[in-house]
């Protein structure tokens, strides 16, 4: 499919399609086609799609998969995840994720992400390696369930032995910065042998620290800001979500501005 990306709007210059920043690749976690493109164009170099950021990010639609693909051209990994919650599955669930994997493939992935782990705290390997021979030949990155992990050092091997492309975790704590130590541990440990992702949390703020401070390559954020909706007629005694639902006016979109300026800082380090 050829490329239908929006023009950019007035005052913004395209920018160099590109993996790599100067050393530096980022992945920008999205849930909606504006946001793909805004990631694209701020400079990221790979894009995690999913669904309901608000839960950490679920299986995104084929639809928007298929829209996303067509109006960007850095690679697209897609989310594979069945719920919200823990990451033990059922058989039932196991079977949804088989399921969810053929679909994006022949919609055209270029990567999936997912994660799977035992009742006590280890990588669940049985799954796992069922998923990723359903995955091939496309590289997979094993998500944050890896920061629920009863050992982060024995779960690291553990997916190098399976063969995961990357790790993508905030060092087994509430963000990449509080996590730091165990994400520079990681690395130093991984030897190259698996990509090590910090995630979490991660601003303009507190970027060049963590990346100064772990030596990882890759980083990744979601760069979002609110965008007030365009309704102009508004019930404001409704709401279609739970008791903790988001505004009903308002979407969280990646922001090219915040997109360009952790890419610069990035960029700026070496």
């Amino acid at each position: 499919m050829k490329y239908t990306g929006a023009k950019p709007e007035k005052g913004v210059q395209n920018i160099p399609l590109h993996s790599w920043t100067h050393g530096f690749l980022m992945e920008v976690c999205v849930d909606s086609v504006e946001s793909a493109i805004n990631a694209e164009r701020g400079g990221a170099g790979r894009i995690e799609l999913c669904c309901n950021l608000l839960e950490g990010g679920l299986t995104p639609s084929t639809g928007l998969l298929q829209v996303v693909k067509e109006s960007v051209r850095i690679p697209v990994y897609v989310m594979i995840r069945p719920r919200a919650g823990d990451f033990l599955y059922s058989d039932w669930e196991a079977e949804v994720m088989k399921r969810d994997i053929e679909q994006m493939k022949i919609h055209r992935a270029d990567g999936l992400v997912f994660g799977a782990l035992t009742e006590d705290g280890r990588v669940d390997t049985e799954l796992c390696m069922e998923l990723l021979a359903a995955s091939r030949p496309l590289p997979v990155t094993f998500h944050r369930a890896f920061d629920m992990v009863h050992d982060p050092a024995v779960a690291l091997e553990a997916l190098i032995s399976l063969g995961f492309e990357r790790i993508l975790t905030s060092g087994c704590d509430s963000s990449a910065l509080e996590g730091l130590p165990v994400i520079k541990r990681l690395v130093e440990q991984a030897k190259d042998r698996i990509v090590i992702m910090p995630g979490g949390g991660i601003t303009e703020r507190n970027l060049q620290r963590i990346l100064e401070a772990s030596g990882s390559q890759e980083f990744h954020c979601s760069a979002r800001s609110s965008k007030d909706s365009t309704m102009k007629f508004r019930n404001s005694n409704v709401s279609m979500g739970g008791s903790l639902s988001i505004p009903e006016y308002a979407v969280k979109v990646a922001d090219v501005t915040k997109v360009r300026t952790l890419n610069a800082i990035a960029k700026n380090i070496l």
